[in-house]
């Protein structure tokens, strides 16, 4: 019963889309579990739950069924959590169903959080109408198929829509909106996976990757702070992120300092979206990735002459993007990355030691990936996590040291790799275990596995997967 009334209390709050409406959006407390103290069980149990995924008629769902294979399906729930106008999250369920919106019933289940330029369908769904890889080839496809309930979340900002002109809705978008954001889709999932029969202990494993990790580090400082028996999560699955340098590490500590001076001048100067890479990063990259699927060798428009060195002359659309996703770093310079030799994508390097051949990751494929980017983002939570970084304080880990839930950090050898296991000891967390895709020596981490390795490589079932649903299935 705890449990029902901190779900309707948190639901109070928000708007299911569709016309299911639990309350008058208002701003969210501190805490996400404690909206309103004045909602009332009848009518948000009523209409948030019980006249909830019953059947395919339900309003909540607004009949956002996809059926992805097999009987491997994927819902969508959009949830109004304020008052602007892009004020919205998208809730998503991947998850085998025993007939048409009936969900088997599951005790395992994974809440995902997507990082930088990719929403959830993008960052952990991305086989699903591919021309380059079967349907089940990626992450939340995968575990599904598995027999675990994967539920994700799209922020805020990757619903703003292409062509926005005014971003001050933005302002005040923070690393603690979107963790806040986090539970709110957390009680929404644990609320529906009850009504479908799948409850069990309520809680479920919260998984964020890169920028995601941040704000899933947030969310879990925001539920070490409720009594252990009103936690949300009850197993942390951060991927390939730093939050704290380890003392050896202090130069790259300096160079977070160095961007977070470049992003908080920018945003004094009144820029309340994009990041490092300017101020609609999404836009260049889906840009980036179509002109490399439709004219691989024609000069690309958006490297200028000779920008490799001199005599290299007009980079093709094909070197621009692989160039972008092997060599990530590079493009920042003279600020550095988050980590030496960090990339999204590995690749294998031509005469000039330029990335030219993919290693892990199919061409074709990121070429996909790149036209599915986030056209946004807001700015402000990419300056607190860079403070975070730089050793400022933040608001975001005073309760970290309460979390000791079972804890899996996945890392990518050319990504953050190893940089991401000292903020590991933020937590108070005994059953620890750190997971590294790895197949050359640290000393050679520009060329391993990178970043998003992780989720589109031909290998990740075997090399990052599978040992992640090892660990589910055990914790």
């Amino acid at each position: 019963m705890r449990f029902l009334f901190i779900l309707c209390v948190s639901l109070a709050g928000v708007t299911l889309g569709c016309g299911v409406e639990t309350g008058s959006a208002s701003p969210v407390d501190e805490s996400p579990q404690v909206v309103a103290a004045e909602a009332t069980l009848p009518a948000v149990a009523a209409k948030a739950t019980l006249q909830g995924m019953e059947a395919k008629q339900t309003a909540a769902w607004c009949d956002a069924r996809d059926v992805l294979f097999g009987n491997v399906a994927h819902y969508r729930l959009r949830l109004r959590v304020g008052p602007g106008a892009f004020d919205f999250i998208t809730l998503h369920r991947v998850v085998r169903e025993d007939g048409p919106w009936r969900p088997a019933r599951t005790n395992r289940s994974v809440f995902m959080v997507h990082g930088d330029g990719w929403g959830f369908e993008a960052a952990f769904l991305s086989s699903v109408g591919s021309a380059q890889v079967p349907a089940d080839q990626s992450i939340a496809a995968f575990l599904a198929k598995e027999g675990v309930d994967v539920w994700g979340i799209d922020l805020r900002w990757a619903g703003v829509p292409a062509g926005t002109q005014d971003f001050s809705f933005m302002a005040n978008w923070t690393l603690g909106t979107h963790a806040q954001d986090v539970g709110t889709g957390l009680t929404v999932a644990r609320a529906l996976r009850l009504v479908t029969g799948s409850g069990g202990n309520g809680s479920m494993h919260l998984m964020g990757w890169s920028r995601g990790a941040a704000v899933a580090y947030a969310y879990m400082s925001l539920d070490a702070k409720l009594p252990r028996g009103l936690r949300q999560v009850d197993g942390f699955i951060p991927v390939d992120m730093v939050l704290r340098y380890a003392p050896q590490d202090a130069d790259q500590q300096a160079f977070a300092c160095e961007r977070h001076a470049v992003l908080n001048a920018a945003r004094q100067a009144g820029r309340v979206e994009g990041g490092l890479l300017g101020p609609a990063p999404g836009i260049t990259l889906q840009l980036l990735g179509q002109l490399a699927a439709t004219a691989p060798n024609a000069p690309s428009p958006l490297l200028p002459e000779d920008v490799f060195g001199p005599g290299t002359g007009k980079p093709t659309n094909r070197k621009a993007a692989i160039v972008s996703a092997a060599a990530t770093g590079a493009l920042l310079a003279p600020l550095k990355a988050i980590t030496p030799g960090y990339h999204l994508m590995a690749a294998m390097p031509d005469a000039l030691g330029l990335p030219e051949t993919m290693t892990f990751t199919r061409e074709a494929y990121l070429y996909e990936y790149a036209q599915r980017a986030a056209p946004y983002q807001s700015l402000n939570e990419v300056v607190e996590t860079e403070a975070w970084a730089c050793g400022l304080p933040v608001p975001y880990d005073d309760n970290l040291h309460k979390v000791t839930v079972p804890v899996l950090y996945v890392g990518a050898a050319g990504g953050v790799g190893r940089y991401g296991e000292h903020t590991l000891t933020l937590l108070g967390s005994q059953d620890v275990t750190v997971l590294t895709a790895r197949t050359l020596p640290e000393a050679a981490r520009a060329l391993d596995y990178g970043h998003a390795d992780l989720f589109l490589a031909n290998d990740a079932k075997e090399r990052v997967w599978k040992p992640v649903l090892q660990w589910v299935k055990t914790h």
